[in-house]
């Protein structure tokens, strides 16, 4: 567990329920005082399930994971997948699934859906929300895609990209409201989430 320390607290501990650096960082832009929690839960797909079903129940899953250790505290879970049609992108995990994977979605929508939950462990109070931020590859050639995975590497990464970093430029087109629900936690969702929870922000 790692603190991360800022100058205003909550009425609650809050916890994030999540070993992601990148979710880590940008919980750390609201400037709340937060630990972060790594949950053990099995993220596989269960038959017939849908991606909407898939990340929510998993966000949920990780934020009441932490509720044993935090008892009195508001948790944060978080799941994401991209959604290409309705193939499930999920991460890569080598070179050669991601080039799979980036070739499949050149010059298509990919819909990249993120699970949040804000779980009370004191109350059992649960938000849940399902927050979908859209992007539109460009046609990439497959030394484009090679270069790129060799420079960035994403490849624990679903959709094989980092749209914060170099594979902004894979991209012709973004849609959402959002940006942050791309990148895996939606803090304009989770700002009006903590504010039911008593936490104003600002």
């Amino acid at each position: 567990m790692n603190p991360q320390i800022s100058s205003r607290s909550t009425p609650y501990p809050l916890i994030l329920a999540s070993t992601s650096p990148f979710r880590k960082e940008l919980l750390s832009r609201l400037q709340i005082s937060f630990t972060t929690f790594a949950p053990l839960v099995d993220e596989a797909l269960l038959p017939q399930e849908s991606a909407i079903h898939l990340v929510t129940r998993l966000a949920e899953a990780k934020a009441k994971a932490a509720a044993a250790i935090y008892p009195n505290a508001l948790i944060i879970g978080a799941d994401q997948v991209a959604v290409q049609g309705e193939t499930i992108l999920g991460k890569p995990g080598n070179h050669k699934q991601a080039v799979q994977q980036l070739q499949l979605v050149s010059g298509t929508q990919v819909d990249f859906l993120t699970g949040l939950c804000l779980f009370n462990s004191e109350t059992g109070r649960c938000q849940i929300d399902l927050v979908k931020f859209s992007v539109i590859f460009r046609q990439l050639t497959l030394t484009q895609i090679e270069n790129y995975l060799h420079k960035e590497q994403p490849y624990n990464c679903a959709g094989s990209f980092k749209s914060e970093q170099l594979g902004i430029a894979l991209l012709e087109q973004m849609r959402g409201e959002d940006p942050t629900a791309l990148i895996g936690l939606p803090l304009i969702r989770l700002t009006c989430m903590l504010k039911m929870e008593g936490v104003e922000v600002i």
